[in-house]
């Protein structure tokens, strides 16, 4: 009964406005994750727009789920709402919700898996999912010599041959020390582009 009661919550959650403009996040497992609850209410500062979150789990070390003033939605919401074959599935739930998908941050494991179509948790699950006609940002975020690595910018090309938009990455000094190009773009950078894309502040 209850995890009936959490199916029924989500679909609830996950109805469609067509008046609202859905942005879904996707966050991974980059410490710049923990800009997710600054990126989340800067855009629902947007007008016409509403948020949900998908995190991977290695996301959740660098913010507190409970900062974000959005739900969201983990691998354990993917296993624990599916108990039988008439029962939805998030992860379509989720793409059939979303206008727009943006990464932020990207990480390289996960820009790794995506460019060779691993589909092994929600988020990724969800991108495999994505149609086309929508639009996909990724905002990369790694060590420098991770973005240096010659098959980042393989992979990199290759989700943007898929249809997707990078919102690039910028050189600073990042947490770990190092300074260089790695770090994810600033929020307000990711918060302008998302804008290109709703119709009401395009």
């Amino acid at each position: 009964m209850q995890q009936n009661s959490e199916s029924d919550h989500i679909q609830m959650d996950l109805q469609t406005n067509s008046r609202k403009c859905h942005v879904l996040v996707g966050l991974t497992g980059s410490v710049a994750a923990l800009k997710a609850p600054l990126l989340v209410t800067q855009l629902l500062e947007i007008p016409g727009v509403d948020v949900r979150v998908v995190t991977t789990d290695h996301a959740t070390h660098f913010y507190d789920i409970n900062e974000v003033p959005v739900r969201v939605y983990t691998d354990k919401d993917e296993w624990e709402m599916w108990t039988k074959r008439s029962d939805p599935v998030l992860h379509i739930e989720l793409r059939r919700w979303a206008d727009l998908l943006v990464i932020a941050p990207l990480d390289a494991n996960t820009l790794g898996k995506i460019a060779s179509g691993i589909c092994d948790n929600l988020l990724t699950c969800v991108v495999r999912a994505w149609v086309s006609s929508r639009p996909l940002l990724f905002c990369p975020a790694m060590n420098t010599a991770m973005w240096q690595h010659p098959i980042t910018a393989q992979q990199v090309a290759t989700l943007k041959s898929f249809g997707y938009v990078e919102i690039p990455c910028i050189a600073k000094k990042l947490v770990c020390g190092d300074e260089g190009k790695g770090a994810m773009a600033e929020v307000s950078t990711i918060v302008e582009t998302v804008k290109q894309y709703n119709p009401e502040t395009s």
